[in-house]
């Protein structure tokens, strides 16, 4: 049998296939139990070609030691994809158990190709290349919801750099943000 080089972090009942799925609780299908904010984690350095943390990181206490642990724990050129509450949505706001929200230019911060990762460079060691940046639209949730209008995903540039203006004025346009990072 082969090892699975695949982490589902926070996987809850999400439970994947081909995965080594986590979670901080033991439900059926979890394959690995650890509190997250126990640092560190109970997988070798380079262990992990992917890891999925949907919904997750919120619930974390520090974003940066988090962030190096997932670098430690992914293999070179590995790939992680988040999806992460806007700082402005409900959303964030509606879970208790949140932390942390996210704005669009958090994760710039690890990006060597970004200002901000360029002018503040001594937040972390980890660095990562964005590969994608989607902001998560729907329209009139939670107060409003239209049955057949559901997701709008934002990836184009102009269209973002619209959106996020407009969003960063207005709380619930943007309701997520999915980013996919890969590991320098």
């Amino acid at each position: 049998m082969t090892e699975k080089d695949k982490l589902n972090l926070g996987a809850g009942k999400d439970i994947r296939q081909g995965y080594v799925n986590h979670d901080v609780a033991a439900i059926e299908g979890i394959d690995e139990v650890h509190d997250l904010n126990e640092l560190p984690w109970p997988w070798p350095d380079n262990r992990f070609s992917e890891i999925e943390a949907q919904d997750v990181l919120e619930h974390l206490d520090n974003f940066f030691p988090i962030m190096e642990e997932i670098h430690r724990v992914l293999k070179p050129k590995g790939v992680i994809r988040i999806k992460v509450p806007y700082w402005n949505s409900s959303y964030f706001h509606i879970d208790p158990t949140h932390k942390q929200s996210f704005h669009e230019m958090t994760f710039h911060f690890m990006d060597p190709n970004k200002k901000l990762c360029q002018t503040r460079n001594y937040y972390t060691k980890a660095r990562f290349h964005i590969l994608d940046e989607t902001y998560v639209l729907i329209p009139f949730l939670p107060y409003l919801p239209i049955p057949f209008l559901g997701k709008v995903k934002i990836k184009n540039k102009i269209a973002k750099r619209i959106i996020g203006f407009i969003g960063n004025f207005i709380s619930n346009v943007i309701l997520d943000l999915e980013v996919t990072l890969k590991k320098v």
